[in-house]
């Protein structure tokens, strides 16, 4: 299995960026599509972005698109996500997620293998 911990959560203005990461150990990190989701209080789990084992396939959300990039170094064995143009909409805590199958770049949450514990993003108006 592959273990995750995301890192880069903080409070930010509206307005503002933010770069999470999400480092991942244990088996080849290139063998895996990884996503990031997002989970305000009191709300379900929902897609942000995701990208196929090579990085050349990536999807995102209607909300983020054009304001939020991922990409992953395979050499460093994480996976980015950054966030601009920020929102008091985005605020959040964002997990990673990543799936065995390396080309999987889906929004079904159910169908991703192991999470991270989260990193809160909070962004003020």
């Amino acid at each position: 299995q592959v273990h995750v911990v995301e890192s880069g959560g903080g409070l930010v203005q509206a307005g503002g960026s933010l770069r999470l990461s999400c480092a991942a150990s244990g088996r080849t990190f290139s063998n895996y599509a990884m996503g990031w989701f997002r989970q305000a209080p009191g709300k379900e789990r929902d897609f942000v972005a995701a990208i196929n084992w090579s990085g050349r396939n990536t999807y995102y959300a209607d909300s983020v698109k054009g304001r939020f990039t991922i990409s992953r170094d395979n050499a460093k064995n994480t996976v980015y996500l950054q966030m601009n143009s920020l929102k008091p909409e985005d605020t959040a805590v964002y997990y990673c997620a990543a799936n065995k199958n390396p080309s999987y770049t889906g929004r079904y949450y159910n169908l991703y293998d192991y999470w991270g514990q989260g990193t809160q993003v909070t962004v003020s108006s």
